[in-house]
């Protein structure tokens, strides 16, 4: 089983309009709504690639109560997720058909109690023990601590438990000092933790500072991944144009999944580009065209690049 953590968990609400223009009113042609967060995209995309999934983090409220009767019907995702008293967060997108563009409006989420999050982490190290690898995905509510994905970090590692670390800022910065075994930045997380907006040295600096293997997003150029079984840059055979939310998550999925079948880096960043490319071609977050993903598998490039001698 692979474990997904959200501990900011949303009701993903898109809207669709034929052209978005500021200060007018709109006609929405169509309205989608989804269970959301990082890791509830990760789990739906993995469970979609025949994973056994388990999701946790926190749910509360009405929307919260609207989340996980989706989320019932969902295929091969098991929820456990832990009760708060505070409301789920609810995320907009704003698709707009005529240019392929998308705005995005995320709420903030609940306020977390220090006994909720103690419940949590209770709950998080029990879900451990029967998983084969967890993903730590997403922005931190308010309450919860800025160290609280170093501390998950620590306990999967003390369980030898391989954990992938999907966040930014701060929780970022002390999250990859815990030694993750993988970090999946984009191009601007990516320079935020190091300073630098070179992807190449940014990559070896962020390995450096505690993680494993560093896989970096690099919006429609592909992945850079810096890992100890060698450096490797990939990328799709075309850019494709569409909705961008979710791609990322599917570059998480395509990741874990080739970690637990234990493919080889090549394989698993190929998996990973042709996953992001499908989720961009698909309507909304957490699914993917699954005709493009299997036409584009075999058309990903994946080159070794030379790496500088590194004193770690």
């Amino acid at each position: 089983m692979i474990l997904t953590v959200t501990l900011n968990t949303a009701l993903d609400i898109t809207y669709r309009v034929r052209g978005l223009r500021p200060h007018t009113s709109h006609r929405v042609t169509e309205v989608i709504e989804r269970p959301g967060g990082k890791g509830l995209n990760v789990a739906r995309v993995l469970a979609a690639l025949g994973h056994e999934v388990t999701v946790t983090g926190f749910v509360g409220g009405a929307t919260g109560r609207a989340l996980r009767e989706q989320l019932a019907d969902t295929p091969d995702v098991v929820d456990a997720l832990v009760p708060v008293s505070g409301s789920t967060r609810r995320t907009i997108a704003v698709a707009d058909t005529a240019t392929g563009d998308t705005t995005q409006l995320n709420e903030p989420g609940p306020e977390i109690t220090p006994a909720e999050w103690s419940a949590f982490q209770e709950a998080y190290e029990v879900l451990l023990r029967s998983c084969s690898a967890v993903a730590l995905c997403g922005s931190l509510p308010p309450g919860v601590p800025v160290g609280a994905y170093a501390q998950l970090v620590r306990t999967a590692r003390a369980l030898a438990v391989p954990v992938l670390l999907d966040t930014s800022g701060e929780p970022l910065r002390r999250g990859i000092a815990a030694r993750p075994d993988i970090v999946k930045p984009n191009a601007d997380e990516l320079a935020e933790l190091t300073g630098s907006h070179d992807p190449t040295q940014a990559t070896r600096d962020a390995r450096r500072r505690g993680a494993h293997s560093v896989v970096a997003s690099l919006g429609a150029e592909g992945l850079l991944a810096r890992t100890p079984d060698g450096d490797w840059r990939a990328a799709p055979p075309r850019a494709v144009r569409g909705n961008p939310t979710g791609a990322g998550d599917s570059v998480v999925a395509g990741l874990l999944s080739g970690l637990v079948e234990r493919l080889p880096w090549p394989e698993r960043l190929s998996r990973a580009v042709a996953l992001s490319a499908a989720t961009v071609l698909a309507p909304v977050a957490g699914e993917f065209d699954r005709s493009a993903y299997e036409e584009l598998l075999d058309l990903v490039t994946v080159d070794l690049f030379q790496r500088q001698v590194e004193t770690r």
